[in-house]
């Protein structure tokens, strides 16, 4: 489904203020590959990230980012007069101001502008290589102008896509053919080359200084950097007709591949593969085959061993890499429910393969050095993802082969010990961390501060603790391990309704810390004893944690993570990083915990169809996010815990469109 916008009739008048065009300056795209690799920015084509740029690659996939095109200044001339396309950000005002000749946006394939000059039409399209850190940024020409005068200056920013470059950076420019290289004069780092095959370069190396970075500068960090020109392509351009513009990225001391891609070839493959994509899916109508294609941004592939590579999932664009937890509560919604079953299996075994001591590795790191293990429900969200793959597939043979014997370690380890003091206590229950961890996916940390210490006992951790029990008694082979299991799982499963069920608020607590305090704060932690496949409350409890849920926490974007009655709620997500620490688990609302709700609540109710259609009505505003908000045709990570609901973090969260997908799954089973 493309995604259009219109543009001009915001842009009437020559000097408008930047206050004017700020919704489409908080508008974004993004293009993803196989590579971890992307291309982004906003629909008006002005970055306000220091992570946004046509061009940023990944050397060592799906990790090692580097921001190598960052834009390009584009000059149309004709009939004595010249327009430039571009939008930059600077601290008082937007140079040059494109926006004014900019009449639509829409993605499909790729990302496209259309711009109206008089007596012209110039149509942009940006298309990233999916095997490849290549990308295209085409421009057509309709009109009845005979002839224009085109000149593109690519603006480069030779850095890792966490930090901003400063004109200080020593660059360099080089020609091979017709083919030309901008490179740091250190070699590591990254490289950019660069090939217009219909215009001929000119070096004549410029900075550009002081680009501001909007959304930087809301989130507390440097929001500026130094952009380097290393020369402009020109050339005269026949209308009709185009002009391609091929960018490649590598390692500063390496040579670029073949640059001879032809457009029309590279949205032919593009088209092929989204339609493959849609008939594994089975998708029909519009919305699901806009979703099947935006699960697929966040699929990549990692290097498991040095013959073989695996697929995985990235947490979210544009800052984080592949994390154990994000990727197993995604994986449903992302693989599963668009029958992509292989790589499914494939992204269980990217992980399975680096289990140590039963865990499950929290995230793989960013610059592919050793995993990291901090994480106390990875490992069980493994569990869950495991069986829904068996349930889903049918394939007995890989689970049986390989998955079950890693569920199996986990289990063993999880009951006798591992790290972190992540144990079964003698009451069958998981007990974990202490004062100085933060292990369950209410993390949040900052200058010694934590502001969500679930060490101990959380709900949400047995509650997987008791499907995991119940998953290995159903798969058991062995009638006595199937016993035993059996037996595990009922023992915790009358702990946990000891422990943690609160008769006065009819729900259930969220913690139980060693000493035996207890955190009773209504959290969405609790809906997971409901959602999973396999929970030890019965019908009178399930029903009152779903409704004591929907009161407190259920809004139209997802969840709060806290009452907004408790005194520690927090209504905004936003500010330097330690004020939206404080509040990220604080009664900011998250999207992918929409997907525990809706199953639970369908649950409760027999999956009749009143909770069908009223479960349907509850997921309609985060559709029109999906449409409209943020990233356009994605979901945003977090939103802000009272109306209108603000989207923050990353713009585009793998489990928030993971569940997004998942719970409209439900509807139809």
């Amino acid at each position: 489904m493309p995604v259009e916008m219109e543009i001009e009739e915001q842009f009437t008048h020559q000097q408008i203020s930047i206050n004017k065009i700020a919704e489409h300056l908080d508008t974004e795209w993004l293009l993803s590959n196989y590579r971890g690799s992307y291309s982004s920015s906003t629909v008006l084509g002005c970055n306000t990230r220091r992570y946004h740029g046509l061009l940023v690659a990944s050397l060592h996939p799906p990790v090692e980012r580097y921001v190598t095109l960052s834009t390009v200044l584009e000059k149309v001339t004709f009939g004595g007069e010249s327009y430039e396309l571009a939008n930059f950000e600077f601290s008082d005002r937007l140079h040059p101001q494109g926006y004014r000749f900019l009449k639509s946006f829409w993605s499909d394939n790729g990302v496209h502008f259309l711009y109206e000059l008089p007596g012209l039409t110039v149509e942009k399209s940006i298309y990233l290589s999916p095997e490849e850190d290549v990308v295209l940024v085409d421009y057509e020409f309709i009109g009845t102008v005979g002839e224009v005068e085109l000149e593109l200056v690519p603006l480069v920013s030779l850095r890792d896509f966490h930090g901003t470059q400063y004109s200080s950076a020593s660059l360099t420019v080089e020609q091979n053919g017709d083919v030309f290289s901008a490179r740091p004069i250190d070699p590591h780092g990254a490289a950019v080359h660069l090939r217009c095959p219909e215009m001929d370069f000119q070096q004549g190396p410029d900075w550009w200084y002081a680009m501001c970075y909007r959304q930087e500068r809301r989130r507390g960090q440097n929001d500026y950097e130094d952009v380097w020109a290393p020369g402009k392509f020109a050339n005269g351009i026949s209308v009709p007709g185009r002009a391609t513009l091929i960018a490649q990225a590598t390692r500063a001391n390496e040579r670029p591949g073949p640059m001879h891609f032809d457009v029309d070839q590279v949205v032919q493959a593009l088209r092929e593969h989204n339609q493959r994509l849609i008939e594994l899916s089975g998708a029909q109508n519009p919305d699901d085959i806009a979703l099947v294609k935006a699960a697929d941004q966040f699929i990549v592939r990692r290097q498991i061993t040095e013959q073989h590579e695996s697929a995985s999932i990235l947490a979210g664009f544009h800052w984080f890499a592949d994390w154990g937890r994000d990727t197993f509560i995604a994986l449903p919604g992302l693989l599963l429910c668009t029958g992509r079953y292989d790589e499914a299996r494939e992204v269980l075994e990217t992980f399975a393969v680096v289990v140590d001591q039963g865990m499950v590795p929290n995230r793989f790191d960013d610059y592919g050095g050793p995993p990291h293990y901090n994480s106390v429900d990875a490992s069980l969200w493994f569990i869950n993802a495991a069986y829904q793959y068996l349930r889903a597939s049918g394939d007995e043979k890989s689970f049986y082969d390989f998955l079950r014997p890693t569920i199996a370690q986990i289990t063993t380890f999880y009951e006798k010990g591992t790290r972190d003091n992540i144990h079964a206590d003698i009451d069958g229950l998981i007990n974990a961390g202490d004062v100085n961890t933060q292990l369950t996916w209410m993390d949040a940390k900052c200058n010694g501060d934590v502001f969500t210490p679930r060490y101990g006992k959380p709900v949400e951790i047995n509650a997987l603790w008791i499907n995991a029990l119940h998953i290995m008694a159903e798969t058991a082979q062995e009638p006595d391990e199937k016993i035993e299991y059996q037996q595990m799982a009922e023992r915790a499963g009358e702990s946990f309704v000891r422990l943690f069920w609160n008769e006065q608020n009819n729900c259930l607590d969220d913690c139980v810390l060693p000493d035996g305090t207890i955190d009773a704060a209504i959290r969405p932690n609790q809906c997971f004893a409901v959602s999973l496949p396999f929970s030890c409350l019965n019908r009178t409890q399930q029903l009152g944690v779903v409704d004591v849920v929907r009161e407190h926490l259920l809004t139209p974007m997802g969840l709060r993570s806290l009452s907004p009655q408790d005194s520690r709620y927090r209504s905004h997500y936003g500010g330097d990083q330690y004020q939206r620490d404080s509040a990220y688990h604080q009664g900011t609302v998250w999207g992918w915990l929409i997907g525990t709700f809706i199953e639970a609540y369908l649950k409760v109710n027999d999956f009749s169809d009143d909770a069908r259609q009223q479960a349907a009505k509850m997921l309609e505003p985060l559709m029109t996010h999906f449409k409209t908000q943020a990233c356009i045709a994605s979901v945003s990570e977090v939103f802000d815990g009272e109306f209108p609901h603000h989207p923050g973090g990353c713009v585009a969260q793998a489990w928030s469109v993971g569940e997004l997908i998942r719970s409209r799954h439900l509807l139809r089973k």
